[in-house]
């Protein structure tokens, strides 16, 4: 019954993830439900284990239909792993709890930004080209890289909102880039969790499984309906955050 419901939920994730991302909303709150008393490393472990193959399903469908500039992302993806890896390091040594209270005003600015800018996202019209797109996407990635290992909520919704207000991308371009980011991100989390012995495989497959199809049916739905859906969702998405992260932070 447990790696049922999970596994359910990690379809819910992987199909909210990938449109936009935030998966993370869903499935961890989930496992932490089923799992009570389970080390939280080990459910942050099946969380990467089962959004890593998410992700890379998303980014592989995106890519056939999306025209991703693969010079500037590739670069930025190695450096999403490695900051990802240094957050994930440093982490052990530094307490993330000024994040946790700091990110429902960050998420707050970004959601009142994207609603105060109604045509923001709609038209895909590149900021930089060439090796200024490289080097912008590169700090991007080991940024947001570092904090997706250090604390991780957002990230994938980070992710977008600087590609559409940094780099100039449309919704749809931003959240196909995005992709390719997160999965170099959440690998990089789900190596250190593996070597520190913080993955049930036997769960985490069977829930990366769930996570494709749900990563899939949500990819499909965002080609079909284009940047204004993907701005809504985003829209929605962050909202969730915002709730999720005040609660954590400030109410519990």
């Amino acid at each position: 019954m447990e790696l049922l419901l999970v596994s359910a939920a990690s379809l819910l994730a992987g199909f909210v993830d990938s449109i936009v991302g935030g998966g993370g909303l869903i499935l961890v709150p989930a496992m932490f439900a089923v799992f009570p008393h389970t080390h939280p490393a080990t459910l942050f472990g099946i969380n990467k284990g089962a959004a890593v193959l998410g992700t890379a399903a998303a980014t592989v469908q995106y890519a056939r239909r999306v025209d991703m500039p693969w010079r500037a992302l590739l670069p930025a993806a190695a450096m999403a792993f490695a900051g990802a890896m240094a957050g994930a390091w440093t982490v052990t040594v530094v307490s993330p709890d000024f994040l946790r209270r700091a990110l429902p005003f960050v998420l707050g600015a970004v959601l009142l930004y994207t609603l105060a800018r109604k045509d923001l996202g709609h038209a895909h019209d590149p900021a930089f080209a060439g090796r200024r797109l490289t080097a912008a996407a590169c700090l991007m990635g080991a940024v947001i890289g570092f904090y997706d290992g250090f604390f991780g909520p957002g990230t994938g919704s980070f992710f977008v909102f600087l590609f559409v207000r940094w780099l100039g991308f449309d919704f749809l371009h931003a959240s196909a880039s995005a992709k390719l980011l997160n999965t170099a991100s959440n690998l990089a989390a789900l190596l250190l969790f593996a070597l520190k012995g913080h993955v049930w495989w036997h769960y985490a497959l069977v829930m990366a499984l769930a996570n494709v199809v749900g990563s899939l049916a949500g990819t499909r739905l965002a080609l079909k309906h284009g940047s204004g859906f993907v701005r809504w969702v985003f829209i929605g998405v962050v909202g969730a955050l915002i709730l999720k992260t005040t609660w954590d932070a400030w109410l519990r």
